[in-house]
């Protein structure tokens, strides 16, 4: 994930940006931490199944997992950003505060930041699929 986000923003001349190496460990993360996941929910749907809805539950899980991860750690870091302005926390205001800087932060990661996922990402994630649907031994 981290090949495919630099590429993106190298073709789009982006790799100028100021906030490269931060941005690419965002993404690296997001693909590390939803993988187990993604495996483990892949696997279990699909016991005993055929090898096209083991791919499909790959495709589906591992598509899913890391974008929802990596927007969360894109949520946690506005929020770290936006921390200083809002209410003590635990008050109400905190908490609609919290909720709508995170529904803010998923919203421009589905619209901007998915796209550093396509040019590389996709075939990566279609490799993967196929890979792990034909691995019958593994599960």
């Amino acid at each position: 994930m981290v090949a495919s986000a630099w590429v993106a923003l190298w073709l789009r001349e982006g790799a100028l940006t100021f906030h490269l190496v931060e941005l690419l460990v965002m993404y690296g993360l997001g693909g590390m931490l939803a993988w187990p996941a993604a495996l483990f929910l892949a696997r279990f749907s699909t016991l005993g199944r055929p090898a096209e809805t083991r791919f499909a539950a790959y495709l589906l899980c591992l598509s899913l997992g890391t974008i929802a991860v990596t927007a969360m750690l894109f949520a946690l870091d506005y929020r770290v950003f936006y921390a200083r302005w809002h209410a003590n926390t635990g008050t109400r205001t905190w908490f609609y505060q919290f909720a709508f800087t995170s529904l803010v932060a998923f919203y421009q990661f589905l619209v901007l930041g998915v796209r550093l996922y396509l040019p590389v990402g996709g075939a990566a994630l279609l490799a993967a699929s196929l890979w792990l649907a034909g691995s019958r031994g593994r599960q």
